[in-house]
């Protein structure tokens, strides 16, 4: 038998009974979790502070590339669901996405032929995506007005040893008249990502950006047809990317809209550190009510105890995220009952590929078939590790399989 025909093990975190608990070793361990609780938290958090703002909120998709998250973020109030190609694009209208945000540029002929066909099928979606080049420009006027389409597009602005996007100014504005002047574009606005900016203090740079773009937006509002969309925003400046334009001059029919991501599962590393920080200098978030909790973990076995103070769990980097701060165990279980918390007595040390070391320390009393919970820091790179994420409730009952499209 192909294993492509096979229903045996779908995924690595294979359920082994229909009423499936976590803790009662129903699951094939390692699995990615998602507390349900706090899932539902994040999405209305950050839909009531856009709400409250006035700004329009597009999550960035590729963060969980998950349907079932994109409809319950459009069904809680997104205007839109960011997505950085044309596949994934094509998940989120198949998803029944409304509105999807390419941020990104659209280059080679079959990610063209690939959303020509979704714009023939999903006649109702609001496509758009990115270009910064007049050579790019001109190769999608040809394809699409070949096509006897018109794609919608956002000037991309962005930052000397950064990623996409003019670098001035006067490239955005040369471009958008050229843009003005082919068929099958039209242009709707200006997008940027103030997320590549770094150091030790950047936000003196990232405001001077906004208002640069802000300023820019005025200068392109001849050339746009339609609302102008003005977007920036990940998951560190989101406060600041509002700040800054809604007290700038800018288009009259302006719309801003935020595309932060990985609130939507949070973390206990690099994210809950800038969300501390936002909390800090932002009284729009701090008078919500609330703040996001971290809602994904990772749940492995302890499978030996070689050494006194070296223990080894059953996931590795194939499993996690580990570019930004190793999984923490943050709960301990032993045949289904809660232990001490090990955030003070275990530490996880260091990660190969299917395999974690954990550090012991005095007090810890770890055995072979233990179960621990990781916190993570920087979701995205857990997710796409998955094909299905478990949501599962306070108690780690599994209440339905989640799968990604990656």
């Amino acid at each position: 038998m192909k294993y492509q025909e096979s229903n045996l093990v779908p995924h690595k975190s294979a359920l082994m009974s229909t009423a499936a608990n976590i803790l009662n070793e129903d699951v094939c361990l390692p699995a990615a979790v998602i507390k349900k609780a706090a899932l539902e938290n994040n999405i209305q958090w950050m839909q009531r502070y856009a709400d409250a703002r006035g700004v329009s909120l597009a999550p960035h998709g590729k963060t969980t590339m998950t349907p079932w998250i994109f409809q319950q973020q459009q069904q809680a109030g997104a205007w839109a669901v960011g997505v950085g190609s044309a596949w994934q694009a094509s998940i989120a209208m198949v998803s029944g996405v409304k509105r999807v945000l390419m941020v990104n540029q659209l280059v080679g002929k079959a990610n063209m032929q690939l959303v020509a066909k979704l714009k023939n099928e999903y006649q109702d979606v609001d496509y758009l995506c990115c270009v910064d080049s007049v050579a790019n420009a001109k190769t999608l006027s040809a394809f699409f007005s070949a096509q006897n389409q018109r794609l919608d597009i956002l000037i991309e602005l962005g930052v000397p040893g950064g990623r996409c996007g003019c670098r001035t100014a006067e490239q955005a504005l040369a471009l958008a008249e050229e843009i003005s002047g082919l068929p099958g574009l039209r242009l709707r606005g200006l997008e940027l990502y103030e997320g590549v900016l770094h150091g030790e203090n950047p936000q003196p740079e990232v405001e001077a950006l906004l208002r640069d773009a802000a300023a820019l937006a005025c200068q392109l509002e001849r050339y746009v047809e339609g609302e102008f969309i003005l977007t920036g925003a990940g998951s560190v400046w989101y406060d600041v990317v509002c700040n800054i334009w809604l007290e700038a001059n800018k288009p009259a029919n302006c719309r801003v809209v935020i595309r932060p991501g990985c609130y939507i599962t949070h973390d206990k590393g690099i994210y809950q550190e800038a969300q501390d920080e936002l909390m800090a200098r932002d009284k729009v978030a701090c008078d919500l009510g609330g703040d996001l909790v971290s809602a994904l973990e990772l749940v492995a076995m302890v499978q030996s105890v070689p050494e006194n103070d070296r223990a080894i769990v059953n996931f590795g980097k194939r499993d996690s995220a580990f570019d930004a701060g190793l999984p923490q165990p943050v709960a301990h279980y032993r045949q289904g009952k809660l232990l001490k918390q090990p955030a003070e007595t275990i530490e996880t040390t260091g990660i190969m590929d299917q395999h974690a070391m954990l550090k012991l320390k005095p007090g810890a009393e770890v055995q072979v078939g233990d179960i621990l919970v990781f916190s993570t820091s920087h979701p995205c790179l857990t997710f796409d590790k998955w094909k299905a994420l478990l949501l599962v409730d306070e108690e780690y009952n599994v209440l339905e399989t989640l799968e990604t499209a990656f």
